[in-house]
């Protein structure tokens, strides 16, 4: 009686639990679906470069004190191979972008001392845009905006810094982004 019982309630629970995660699965897949993509890609997507981009290291400066509406030149991508995009979400993580000497012929960022240096010691920006309810968007960056890894990119939003994080990270609330071309 024991085992049956036993058995019956894991059972039930794992009905429950599929059941629950389909739901679950449905409203956002709902909530997505009732999002108006196109307006929300012609409300962030800039067709000018904004003025007065920098860097993540000087956006890192710039913000230590307290938050700041910035823009941010960078470049998407993640440290060791990482995927830098968030599945599904309006996010993606962010890089400095090499040195002036990188754009010289045959020059190669990811082998030049130099540079792998200076971007070792540069903040990542975790970029994120969210909507009007200051929640993250439900719809994967590649989707809203056509971007891919590596791809430059020029950010406005608001800027934090969190000191006492592990890894040098800017929170980065997106509100703009321009594509370089």
């Amino acid at each position: 009686m024991n085992l049956f019982f036993s058995s019956y309630i894991a059972r039930t629970t794992a009905g429950i639990a599929v059941v629950i995660g389909l739901q679950l699965g449905v409203c956002s897949t709902g909530f997505a679906a009732s999002i108006d993509v196109d307006n929300i890609r012609a409300s962030l997507l800039l067709q000018k470069e904004p003025a007065g981009a920098v860097t993540p290291t000087a956006a890192k400066a710039a913000i230590l004190k307290a938050p700041k509406t910035l823009v941010i030149a960078g470049r998407i991508a993640a440290a060791k191979g990482m995927d830098p995009f968030v599945k599904g979400k309006a996010s993606f993580a962010m890089l400095q972008l090499p040195d002036d000497h990188a754009s010289q012929p045959g020059h190669n960022a990811d082998d030049c001392p130099f540079c792998k240096k200076r971007l070792a010691n540069a903040p990542m920006v975790a970029v994120q845009f969210v909507g009007t309810d200051n929640k993250e968007l439900p719809i994967d960056a590649r989707d809203l905006f056509g971007v891919k890894d590596g791809e430059e990119v020029v950010i406005r939003g608001v800027a934090s810094f969190n000191a006492k994080l592990a890894l040098p990270i800017i929170q980065l609330k997106a509100d703009g982004i321009y594509i370089r071309k």
